[in-house]
């Protein structure tokens, strides 16, 4: 099993396609636009964030996307490859399920992500970080010298 991961949180994003951009920003408008945010003012502060995972079971033999939507450390909507389609995972992400799900182009699209992004990005590192046969070694010191009788930390260097 391989995975590669893609985050995304205020400005920082890794290999993101447009899509995935646009998919982060609408996400965002529609949290802050959902009836549960109605009636109250929207926090100064908060953090919305999206997960792109890919899984690779012997090689690109079967592969698996799952995209996660989190607003405030809470992932709130959740598309799975397996099952094909949007599902709310808290009261927050059953609009934008409802709402994404009745939009054949965005079910299409996300879909077709399978393709465009995970196994668009395994043929990108499978020429460079997947054909590496290193075996690794791995260090383990204490941090510090200690007297005995005290824990100890430790570091592990691979």
């Amino acid at each position: 099993l391989l995975r590669l991961s893609s985050i995304m949180s205020g400005m920082v994003a890794l290999r993101l396609p447009r899509g995935l951009w646009t998919a982060a920003v609408t996400v965002m408008l529609v949290v802050l636009g959902a009836p549960v945010a109605e009636g109250r003012d929207s926090p100064q502060d908060f953090v919305v964030q999206f997960k792109g995972e890919c899984y690779f079971y012997n090689g690109t033999q079967r592969v698996r996307l799952v995209a996660r939507y989190i607003y405030n450390q809470e992932e709130h909507l959740r598309f799975d490859s397996d099952v094909g389609e949007f599902r709310a995972v808290t009261p927050l992400g059953r609009p934008e399920a409802d709402s994404w799900n009745s939009q054949k182009d965005v079910l299409e699209q996300k879909r077709a992500e399978l393709d465009t992004v995970c196994k668009h990005n395994y043929q990108i590192e499978e020429g460079t970080t997947l054909q590496r046969r290193v075996q690794p070694t791995v260090t383990i010191s204490p941090s510090k010298a200690e007297a005995l009788n005290h824990h100890n930390l430790l570091v592990c260097a691979v």
